[in-house]
């Protein structure tokens, strides 16, 4: 099975994957048996401060509903709902995870009992959309192709079936032949062991890049960001006006295939720490690859949409008001306050999420200087 198709199912698999399955999945510590934290759930001025740029945006494209792809526990559609207020007729939340939904759906009537009736949660996309989409951290939960470089050729990386060998800790039962065939092990034994497996890539098929194949060394493994491209592609075909940002951890496309990243940026969080394997645990887990930037921008602006711009975390929250969200906050001295502040500090430092980060926005309508590229806008380097 190629590890796209392995990606998706053990992600988003009806009942078995890891978002589909009822899981915790976001919180603050491992105590809550969560595997990972975002943005929102750090600090409600994350949300304040992305607020002003999606009212710029609301007002620059003359729209009003807000778009948010993959809303977690609630916590940005809080914080957005709140500061937006009137200003949105509709707030539509897209999430795949019916746990997560009811979640949200607590979260919100608690929060904004008097605007809640603005929220509809959507399973599909309409043929005709408008407003402004905002997701965060979404574009790196999208399964992506692995590619390996054998030293002679790209090959496609995908997962097999371990055999079973009797007398391993992972075989089925004593007394069966020495080695069970892969046809016959889901039977026999009810938690597979997987397995990479490589085969020819077809004709062609190569990382998106400048670097001449010979500059990657043998074992190189990385990653191809099909479905993401593909979903930014469909969303600014049905956007009839309107603006998106998206923001999430990753590099532009020169970065993201130096041959000196040999090994590829696919990883796992669990329990809040991060775990290479993600042949192991499959469905107790996340598993997610940094985004190809590039790929991005050039997948929405083919499909209609004009980039914005492109930046740094850190510089977009900035750029949004930070300064004036952390002066306000420096004003109090109670423990969740200076809990947020560090918090917010967090988001926006090189060493932490703040350069990692980094966010993207398009507009189809007319073109405007968004407020969060400002300063520090990167798009030449897309």
């Amino acid at each position: 099975m190629g590890f796209e198709r392995f990606m998706e199912l053990a992600l988003y698999a009806p009942g078995l994957g890891y978002y589909s399955g009822g899981r915790r999945v976001l919180g603050q510590r491992p105590q809550d048996g969560s595997d990972f934290v975002t943005a929102p759930e750090l600090t409600p001025l994350f949300g304040e401060v992305l607020a002003r740029q999606v009212l710029q945006a609301l007002d620059a494209t003359g729209t009003d509903e807000v778009w948010e792809f993959g809303a977690g526990t609630g916590a940005l559609a809080e914080q957005l709902l709140g500061e937006l207020g009137d200003r949105i007729q509709r707030y539509v939340i897209v999430d795949l995870s019916g746990s997560l939904r009811d979640r949200q759906h607590q979260r919100l009537i608690k929060a904004h009992p008097s605007l809640v009736h603005k929220v509809i949660w959507a399973d599909s996309l309409p043929e005709a959309m408008s407003g402004v989409i905002v997701g965060n951290e979404v574009l790196d939960a999208m399964p992506v192709h692995l590619l390996s470089w054998d030293g002679a050729r790209w090959q496609e990386r995908g997962v097999a079936l371990a055999p079973v060998t009797t007398g391993s800790t992972t075989g089925p039962t004593a007394g069966t032949s020495s080695t069970t065939t892969t046809a016959t092990q889901a039977a026999l034994h009810p938690h597979p062991t997987f397995t990479w497996a490589d085969r020819p890539a077809p004709e062609g098929v190569r990382p998106p890049t400048e670097h001449p194949d010979s500059a990657y060394p043998p074992g190189t493994v990385t990653e191809t960001h099909g479905q993401a491209e593909a979903f930014v592609t469909t969303l600014a075909q049905r956007m009839t006006r309107g603006a998106a940002f998206f923001l999430d951890y990753g590099f532009p496309e020169a970065e993201y295939y130096l041959p000196q990243r040999h090994g590829g940026t696919l990883m796992c969080h669990h329990a809040h720490t991060a775990d290479p394997d993600p042949l192991a645990m499959v469905g107790d887990k996340d598993i997610t690859a940094h985004v190809n930037f590039t790929g991005i921008a050039l997948a929405g602006q083919d499909a209609g949409w004009e980039v914005l711009g492109y930046c740094s975390q850190g510089r977009f929250l900035s750029n949004c008001g930070l300064g004036e969200a952390l002066a306000r906050t420096g004003q109090a001295s109670n423990a969740a306050d200076i809990q947020s502040r560090v918090a917010l500090q967090m988001l926006v430092a090189e060493h932490e999420m703040g350069e990692l980060f980094k966010v993207i926005g398009f507009v189809k309508g007319p073109w405007f200087e968004a407020i969060g590229f400002a300063h520090g806008d990167r798009t030449h380097t897309l």
